[in-house]
């Protein structure tokens, strides 16, 4: 697992010439890319400039999602945003692993601690958990991540916000279609209609995906429908309405190995993994509407109501020696929310005012239940129980631009997040209990307007993070009861950032921050696929991140995302037998991470294309992780790596469509290496490892009608 000097050395030279060209070409004026023109709405939740945005937020557009690969992770576009760590673990029965600065890197699986939206509605539950499954990205036109304290504005989001943006149907109807097939028995298929007719705008996209897997025991099979229709009820009035559907029935689960077991072959299965059939299924659906009335030219009134079903069974290796032959859980949930939002501008004086308000409640309810279970067969039922999360927020931020120079945005979030379970197994209800978590998240920052080309910025917020279902669903040892003794954490954020545009086709941001968390929840123990949760006293995490892209030629574009994280636990504390020493860093987060492309193309680029360009493109990518420790004491830790990815399009006109090719080498160099890590997992399976080399090739056919 230890990384060459040699790949290492390649590595950073690789790094250093793209920055160092990047820097340099600032001094050129290509005429090009319109860095300064993204649009985001994440930040202020209204329309704004993500230059002026008084934030650290990065948008990612449709052209770079189709280019990025199969269109089915997160991690293959999101990489290159900093501060945004995703680990892909090979293993679709626990989904990958999110962190932002840190927040999310301890989930046994999902997302937790990160908001997700799509199209404004929530893909995350109340208690914070969410699945990057629920994104569908063969229809999407846009990703926005915001990091840092205004990111409290979202509520019990801690880390940070991820928000995606369905494609909006085009005037013309067109049909479109993708194939791809890879190393490992991957086939990748969809299919998409997307037009206005009579007023009414659709999109129509159902996509599907099947892998033998890289490793022993993880072959999955995922089908998944996304629709967007579009309207206007009235002249001011427009309303969209969204469906999706995600059915995953069958992704095996090969867990993860030990140091022993990584060294000997990566490919193997973990302990138990295939006599005990270890697996997941999976079938979500969910339908969501969003409305805007706009009331005038400064006001418009937005609101959002959905409602979803998940069906989620999972049959894990167990305890021993309470389960020698395996155990299994099923999740039976429904979900449901609305909210209301009012943004206007106006004037405080001779100030230019900028302010939304509003409500949002959101509800999750699941019936879980439990057992024993003989070669992925349930044979018992030890576990029944309703659980309920719910929240309710109140929220306000504004805007005031007090000087040519300076605006300043402030904001205060009221949010009360509810638990409660019901146990109908044990007479003597010891499963069941209730908790209540209320807190108040204000954001205040302040944003010098030095020039047009440069904006520097400062923030504070405070923010919380409730434990998730899954992370009060067991008591010590594994008990199958609901732990009423894991708290809410607490977090106090600071963030200073800079922003400067020296050309219409140069951006380079840079932002600081230190977190510090009282409460952290943290991973007492993970066995047999059930973890159990505890509050840490103290955390504190201290870094930087920085962005860059720009047009060395008008056929030669670099980008660099590279950041670094001192995440460490600040006292003191006992987990188990176990002593934790202040200083230790917390695991399940890279301490560095750096993703860099050159990107060459027969036609001019532009970065401000939404779309897939003619002709061919080539390029290569590189990506460095630090170090990744995988236990709180820090016994255990993986190496860091350093990889190579190539690849290469060619686009030709078909009448007035469009035949696309895609071509991609992933880990050029065969390196070895983990790519996460199952935190305090009992047994010392930490270790999940990456594939070696392995390819893609794709074919995208659109067809206007």
């Amino acid at each position: 697992m230890q990384l060459s000097n040699k790949k290492m050395e390649q590595g950073l030279v690789f790094l250093r010439t793209t920055l160092a060209l990047a820097v340099a070409s600032a001094c050129h004026s290509w005429v090009g890319a319109q860095t300064l023109d993204e649009v985001v709405v994440t930040a202020s939740r209204t329309g704004q400039r993500s230059f002026d945005a008084p934030a650290a937020i990065q948008l990612v557009d449709r052209a770079t999602i189709e280019n990025a690969g199969l269109q089915v992770n997160l991690s293959e576009s999101l990489n290159r945003v900093p501060g945004l760590t995703i680990l892909n673990r090979q293993n679709y029965a626990q989904d990958l692993q999110v962190s932002i600065r840190g927040f999310g890197a301890r989930s046994a699986f999902g997302i937790r601690g990160i908001r997700l939206l799509i199209d404004g509605i929530p893909a995350t539950t109340p208690d914070g958990q969410g699945q990057g499954s629920s994104i569908s990205l063969t229809s999407t036109d846009r990703i926005e991540v915001l990091r840092g304290p205004l990111a409290q504005m979202y509520g019990n989001s801690a880390g940070g916000v991820i928000q995606a943006f369905t494609r909006e149907a085009p005037e013309r109807p067109e049909f479109g279609a993708q194939y791809y097939v890879g190393a490992n028995g991957m086939h990748r298929a969809d299919v998409q209609y997307a037009g206005r007719i009579n007023g009414y705008g659709l999109v129509a996209d159902y996509s599907t995906f099947s892998t033998d897997g890289y490793r022993a025991n993880s072959k999955t099979e995922r089908k998944q429908f996304n629709g967007k229709l579009s309207f206007d009820v009235q002249e001011r009035t427009h309303v969209n309405v969204v469906v999706n559907q995600f059915d995953m029935p069958l992704a095996l689960d090969p867990l993860g190995l030990t140091a022993a077991q990584m060294a000997a072959n990566p490919e193997q299965a973990g302990t138990n993994a295939v006599s005990r059939g270890v697996r997941k299924e999976v079938r979500q659906n969910q339908i969501g509407s969003a409305l805007v009335h706009t009331i005038d030219a400064d006001r418009f009134v937005s609101a959002r109501a959905y409602y979803g079903t998940r069906d989620n069974v999972q049959y894990q290796a167990g305890i021993p020696p309470a389960t020698p032959t395996g155990a299994w859980v099923g999740l039976n949930r429904a979900y449901y929310g609305a909210g209301l939002q009012y943004n206007a501008q106006t004037r405080l004086g001779a100030t230019p005012l900028t302010w939304v308000a509003g409500y949002e409640f959101d509800r999750s309810r699941e019936t879980r239940k439990g057992g024993a279970a003989a070669v992925g067969v349930k044979t018992s039922t030890t576990r029944n129980e309703d659980n309920q999360a719910e929240n309710s927020d109140f929220f306000a931020q504004a805007t005031a631009r007090v000087s040519d120079h300076v605006s300043v945005v402030g904001g205060l979030r009221y949010s009360t997040v509810r638990f409660s379970s019901d146990d109908h197994f044990l007479s003597d209800g010891n499963g069941s209990g209730a908790t209540r978590f209320d807190a108040a998240s204000p954001v205040l920052g302040l944003t010098y307007h030095a020039s047009d080309s440069v904006n520097l910025y400062a923030n504070y917020g405070k923010g919380f993070e409730s434990p998730t279902l899954v992370e009060v669903a067991y008591r010590g040892a594994g008990v199958p009861a609901f732990n009423t003794s894991v708290n809410a954490s607490s977090s106090q954020h600071y963030e200073a950032g800079a922003k400067w545009a020296p050309s219409p086709r140069s951006r380079l941001d840079f932002a600081v921050f230190q977190i510090d968390s009282t409460d952290e929840i943290v991973v007492a123990s993970s066995t047999g696929g059930n973890s159990t949760f505890k509050n840490a006293p103290g955390t504190t995490r201290t870094g930087w991140e920085l962005s860059g892209n720009t047009l060395l030629t008008p056929h030669v574009r670099a980008t660099l995302a590279a950041s670094m994280v001192n995440a460490r636990f600040s006292q003191t504390f006992t987990s188990g037998a176990n002593t934790v020493a202040s200083g230790n860093k917390i695991p399940g987060i890279p301490q560095s991470f750096v993703f860099s492309e050159v990107l060459w193309s027969s036609q001019k680029l532009d970065n401000g294309r939404k779309t897939s360009a003619l002709g061919s493109q080539a390029g290569i990518e590189f990506t460095q992780a630090g170090r990744l420790f995988a236990n709180d004491v820090n016994t255990a830790s993986a190496d860091g790596y350093a990889t190579f990815n190539l690849k290469a399009s060619h686009g030709w006109s078909v009448g007035s469509g469009s035949l696309t090719t895609y071509a991609r080498i992933d880990n050029l160099t065969d390196q070895r290496y983990v790519g996460s890590v199952i935190v305090n997992q009992a047994s010392s399976q930490f270790y999940e490892p990456a594939p070696g080399r392995n390819w893609t090739l794709g074919l995208r056919l659109v067809l206007p009608l």
